[in-house]
């Protein structure tokens, strides 16, 4: 898995589109042109809990990317916001509400984008 290491390319990926589930939101950014391998990043912000609580869900969002890689798609970068219900969630939540997001993200980015109205006069 490649990761995403600069804040650039977090804050380039939190422009994208995003799906919101219980244990974490999951943001992403495309370009089908690029076929570059995915590339996650994890974070977790320090209201959550203690450095304990933070580093452990950060390593179980990578263990179920790790699980279900083959949903992610070429070219796509995500990051992945950790919540405190990534603690008590349990794993296969987990792993299906990773699923749902993939699914959920890559149909908003597969649409095309709304068309602005011209402002009346």
């Amino acid at each position: 898995m490649m990761r995403l290491k600069k804040r650039a390319e977090f804050k380039s990926v939190a422009r994208g589109v995003r799906a919101e589930r219980p244990a974490f939101v999951l943001q992403a950014r495309c370009e089908p042109a690029v076929e570059t391998p995915p590339r996650f990043g994890f974070t977790v912000t320090k209201k959550t809990g203690n450095s304990v609580e933070r580093n452990r869900i950060r390593r179980r969002l990578k263990a179920a990317v790790d699980e279900r890689l083959a949903g992610a798609r070429s070219g796509c970068a995500y990051v992945l916001v950790g919540r405190r219900a990534a603690l008590s969630r349990s794993y296969a939540d987990l792993l299906g509400d990773l699923e749902l997001a993939f699914e959920r993200v890559h149909n908003a980015v597969d649409r095309p984008a709304p068309r602005r109205r011209a402002p009346k006069r």
